[in-house]
């Protein structure tokens, strides 16, 4: 097994109790959406975690899934968890889950953004990580059939990147091509050498830090089409 970089265990340690620590939006941050929006536009579901919440943005506008959703006129359906992983912070697996959650919403599109938050497990759960992304990508699209299904490459949030972050993203892709979902490379790198880009706790992106993943995604999604 890949075991982490020495020197990363205490600062992913530190991280993991701040990402992880509580069971939804935090009191200042954005709002999960509850109900998919009225109008006449594709229903757009988001399978993520903070960085698809928007943890760290001033208001829920600033999030890169709202400024992507907003200028192609998609209906947001936005759950997304803090801490959320495809192991970690997952109580459910099977019923009442955010990806049931995606799956009832009838999505014309669902993008899936996981994998940050289960570096912090990968070293104790490896295995159960690697099963339950093939797990739930198979699970969504075969609920799903005609929805479009987008993989994003795992967010990442320092310029040192322990060896699971590869490992993970390695995964993360083999299963989207399992399940023919389209690939979004390169995220993990998208804040990369920007420390202004990140809010004032150092873990999330602030609204400038939004704003450039929203540009990054919008050039990933023209090229797919969307």
């Amino acid at each position: 097994m890949t075991r982490l970089v020495p020197g990363l265990v205490a600062l992913l340690a530190a991280a993991a109790a701040v990402l992880t620590g509580c069971a939804g939006p935090v009191t200042d941050g954005p709002a999960a959406s509850s109900a998919v929006p009225e109008g006449d536009g594709p229903v757009v579901a988001f399978y993520g975690d903070s960085y698809t919440l928007g943890t760290g943005a001033s208001d829920a506008s600033h999030r890169w899934s709202t400024i992507v959703s907003e200028e192609r006129g998609w209906r947001e359906y936005n759950p997304s968890v803090n801490g959320l992983g495809f192991v970690n912070h997952r109580t459910s697996f099977e019923g009442g889950d955010l990806p049931g959650l995606v799956i009832d919403a009838e999505p014309d599109i669902v993008f899936v953004t996981m994998g940050l938050n289960d570096n912090f497990s990968y070293d104790a759960r490896a295995g159960d990580i690697h099963a339950q992304i093939g797990d739930d990508l198979d699970r969504i699209a075969s609920a799903l059939p005609d929805a479009r299904l987008v993989v994003v490459e795992p967010f990442w949030y320092t310029d040192d990147r322990p060896a699971s972050v590869d490992v993970i993203t390695g995964w993360v892709h083999d299963a989207a091509d399992e399940v023919g979902a389209d690939w979004v490379p390169g995220a993990s790198r998208w804040l990369e050498g920007h420390p202004e880009w990140m809010a004032a706790d150092g873990l999330h992106p602030n609204d400038e830090g939004y704003a450039e993943m929203a540009r990054r995604m919008d050039t990933e999604l023209t090229t797919l089409g969307l």
